[in-house]
């Protein structure tokens, strides 16, 4: 026997205030709205109208350098705390809530190259122009005590990149060498080279943790594995390599800064060719951060603006810049995806939004489903016309609107005159080759 149970629900027909409208049931049969896509379509195209007014990314600025702006670190347990260097020696420590700096070291004489927090948050590490590697403690010295180091090692050549490891007390370093150290030893405990005179950057794979990756001075970007005792292998490209930083969910991906002004995405299982090139910037890229999602990442260049990638499409989403802002010369993704830091030649830290129309604050129930279902109309419609302007359309500065033209009329004459060679020669004997594959020189073994 059936038994049919009649069930209401009062979110259905009950108000949330006493101003409310009454709401009423809704049949959602298609035959009864006819012109429910040309609604959609017009409440989407208002929605990417109000999303590109709403766009105001710029949140704070952190002022207290001296001098440009040359490493910025997150802290490894919490979200508010921030740590930078700059290119006079000194090491700030900032609240990022307050926006203002709790701690001020004076650390190396001359540039600050690199800083990493301990996998615990408990100490920071910090390497400089003086051939030092210093460990501090995070917390502030007490009343009356002078600031001194945890620990200091003294290297043979000047240090240029560290970063610490993700479960163990070791960390690795970067200059004419690629040194791995035991937090407990004074002298390195492997030490990798390949014929290179020098490294610029080192990375651990944040899941295989025993593998690195480094960009040389020979254009080279090389893996390593702390368990061999030679590296793995080196792709070699055309020009070299700034930084590279991993994808924290995929993380046999990572993704290279380049100096040929495009970044390029690698799967570290097939080195032949890059995944993905991402070209937008008109100037060498100099940093890049993934986002903790692994879906995007954010890239600081040269020619003073930041930009956020999608990790698998070739162009930006979002550009990034102020009038006074300069040369960017690092950059960061906040670790709870809302927020990017940037630092740059003129002494600022800035800090933006990642999603540049999103309002900050708390949101009603009512604001959230609003947003929620703003958002699925633009996708839906994404590809219509009139919407895909309006959502790309993005002003930039005129000299990289200038330097965008001419890179555009470059490449299309190189593209001429390989048509043109191809076409005059004998069939077969100059070969068509990809986008991917004209940056690749060699990998090695």
């Amino acid at each position: 026997m059936k038994v049919k149970v009649l069930c209401r629900n009062p979110d259905d027909y009950v108000r949330e205030t006493t101003r409310d409208i009454q709401r009423v049931p809704r049949n959602y049969d298609p035959t009864l709205h006819p012109f429910e896509v040309a609604r959609e379509y017009t409440r989407a195209l208002n929605a990417t109208k109000l999303e590109r007014v709403f766009a105001k990314p710029f949140v704070a600025s952190l002022d207290g350098h001296r001098d440009g702006i040359s490493c910025i670190a997150k802290h490894a347990k919490s979200l508010s705390t921030v740590l930078s260097g700059a290119c006079d020696g000194e090491v700030k420590v900032w609240n990022l809530p307050r926006r203002e700096c709790v701690r001020t070291i004076q650390a190396h004489e001359g540039f600050v190259r690199g800083i990493c927090t301990r996998f615990c948050g408990t100490s920071f590490f910090t390497v400089g122009d003086d051939k030092t590697i210093k460990q501090w403690n995070m917390d502030p010295p007490g009343h009356g005590l002078q600031e001194e180091p945890l620990n200091t090692i003294l290297g043979k050549a000047v240090v240029t990149g560290i970063d610490h490891h993700q479960r163990e007390a070791t960390f690795a370093t970067c200059g004419q060498t690629v040194d791995i150290y035991d937090e407990q030893r004074s002298s390195p405990i492997r030490s990798f080279s390949w014929g290179v005179d020098s490294f610029s950057c080192v990375r651990y794979n944040p899941v295989e943790t025993e593998l690195l990756a480094s960009c040389a001075s020979d254009r080279s970007v090389v893996l390593y594995d702390m368990r061999e005792s030679t590296p793995l292998r080196k792709v070699v490209m055309t020009m070299r390599s700034n930084t590279l930083c991993w994808n924290p969910m995929e993380a046999y991906y990572f993704t290279c800064s380049n100096e040929d002004y495009n970044l390029y995405t690698y799967d570290m299982r097939y080195l032949k060719c890059p995944v993905n090139v991402h070209m937008d910037h008109v100037s060498a890229v100099l940093d890049v951060d993934y986002s903790p999602t692994g879906r995007e990442f954010v890239s600081a260049s040269f020619d003073k603006t930041i930009r956020i990638f999608p990790k698998d499409k070739g162009h930006s989403r979002e550009v990034y810049h102020t009038k006074r802002m300069q040369h960017v010369i690092c950059v960061r993704w906040s670790s709870d995806n809302k927020y990017v830091l940037s630092g740059s030649d003129e002494m600022n830290i800035r800090l933006w939004k990642a999603n540049a129309s999103e309002k900050l604050g708390v949101l009603s129930a009512r604001e959230k489903i609003a947003a929620n279902y703003n958002k699925k109309l633009i996708e839906k419609f994404q590809h219509h016309p009139h919407v895909k302007r309006i959502a790309r359309h993005r002003h930039l500065p005129r000299d990289v609107l200038k330097q965008k033209k001419q890179q555009r009329e470059m490449k299309e004459a190189r593209r001429r005159k390989e048509q043109n060679v191809r076409k005059h020669s004998k069939p077969g004997s100059v070969p068509l080759v990809p986008e991917k594959e004209k940056h690749v020189v060699a990998v090695l073994e």
